[in-house]
C-alpha cells in the first residue's frame, strides 16, 4: 500500500509541475484546457491508493459529485447558491451549462479535506492520553467543520486562479461574493 502512495505522488507532483512550468512559461490556454484530463488523472490517482475500494468509499464518490453537480446547477442557473457565476469552455463537456467534470472535481476536494484533516487528528489523539481522547462523535464532528473549513479555505486560493484561466466568472462586479465561501462550507 505504501508503494502505491508514493507512485500515486510522484505522478502527482510530476503532472502538477509540468502543469505549473507550462501555466508559467508555455501557453496557459492550452494548459487550461487539459484541466478535465488532470482532474481525472488525480482521480484515477485517487482510486489507485484505495486498497479495496470498498462500497462506504464508492457511494462518497457517488454522494460527492451528485451533490456537487446538483448545487452547480441551482448554482448557475438561479444564483442562490454561491451567487451569479456562470462557466467557461476550459472544464470540457457540460449539461445545463455546468461541467461534467465540476462532479469529480467535487469529490477530490472533500475527499482530500477530509483525508488530511483526518489524518492530523489521527496524530492529534495519538499523543494524548486515553482519558482525555475526545470522544468519537466529537472526532467525527471536527473531521466534519475543519474539512469544510479547508475545503473553503481551498476555494479562497482557487478562486482568482480560476477565474483567470476562464474556468468561471462571476457576473455583475465581477467581485468573488463572501456568500460563495459560506454555501462552500454548507455544501462541503
Amino acid at each position: 500500500m505504501e508503494k502505491r502512495f508514493r507512485v500515486a505522488t510522484a505522478i502527482a507532483v510530476l503532472f502538477h509541475t509540468i502543469g505549473l512550468c507550462g501555466m508559467l512559461f508555455y501557453d496557459k490556454a492550452l494548459l487550461a484546457r487539459a484541466t478535465p484530463f488532470n482532474l481525472l488523472l488525480m482521480f484515477a490517482l485517487l482510486l489507485y491508493t484505495q486498497q479495496r475500494p470498498h462500497k462506504h468509499f464508492i457511494i462518497l464518490i457517488l454522494v460527492c459529485f451528485a451533490t456537487g453537480f446538483t448545487v452547480e446547477m441551482l448554482g448557475t442557473s438561479t444564483g442562490w447558491l454561491f451567487g451569479d457565476y456562470a462557466y467557461g469552455p476550459s472544464l470540457g463537456f457540460s449539461i445545463q451549462e455546468v461541467p461534467l467534470i465540476i462532479g469529480v472535481n467535487w469529490f477530490i476536494i472533500i475527499f482530500s479535506c477530509g483525508t488530511s484533516i483526518n489524518m492530523v487528528l489521527t496524530r492529534i489523539v495519538r499523543r494524548i492520553t486515553p482519558d482525555d481522547i475526545p470522544k468519537p462523535t466529537l472526532q467525527a464532528m471536527s473531521v466534519i467543520v475543519d474539512g469544510a473549513t479547508l475545503a473553503v479555505l481551498f476555494d479562497w486560493l482557487m478562486e482568482p486562479v480560476a477565474v483567470k484561466l476562464d474556468y468561471w466568472k462571476w457576473l455583475g462586479s465581477g467581485d468573488i461574493p463572501l456568500y460563495n465561501y459560506f454555501c462552500w462550507f454548507v455544501v462541503s
